[in-house]
């Protein structure tokens, strides 16, 4: 399942090119996933930690910025869970233009789930299987990110 939400390029988050700075990206997609999860799922994220002492960390990034996105510009950000694992899962980010016709950037980021109690990686406990699991959007084979851009971008 995919998930889309609009957001506004933002002032101080622009570098003096007004392009959106490269750190800001991982912000953007983030606080989008975080977003989509509330508002699709009905999950919120903060609320589980509290509960479980548990949530997904960041393991892994790997973004390609492909066209800058530019102070007070409409983009569009789809988020997708391509892998539901025992430990971790595999998230796709793009952020598009408004009207979705040109990719401005895209991120996998792989999340670990982690307890913070034991401050190891923890199993998906059977509520998050419950939630998730059949959410996952796989892609039809197993290909790396740098293929993946190629499917995108074409």
């Amino acid at each position: 399942m995919t998930t889309e939400s609009k957001h506004l390029i933002r002032f101080q988050d622009c570098d003096p090119f007004n392009h959106l700075n490269n750190s800001k990206y991982l912000d953007y997609f983030l606080c989008a996933r975080e977003d989509h999860l509330s508002a699709d799922f009905g999950f919120e994220v903060f609320d589980y930690a509290k509960k479980t002492a548990r949530s997904w960390v960041v393991g892994q990034n790997q973004i390609a910025y492909l066209s800058p996105a530019l102070l007070m510009e409409n983009v569009t950000i789809q988020t997708t869970l391509l892998e539901w694992n025992t430990y971790d899962i595999l998230v796709e980010m793009q952020m598009w233009n408004n009207d979705k016709s040109k990719c401005k950037a895209i991120l996998w980021t792989k999340f670990i789930h982690f307890d913070f109690k034991t401050q190891k990686k923890a199993e998906h406990d059977t509520y998050l299987d419950s939630l998730f699991a059949n959410k996952v959007h796989s892609l039809p084979q197993k290909i790396t990110f740098e293929e993946r851009l190629k499917e995108i971008i074409l």
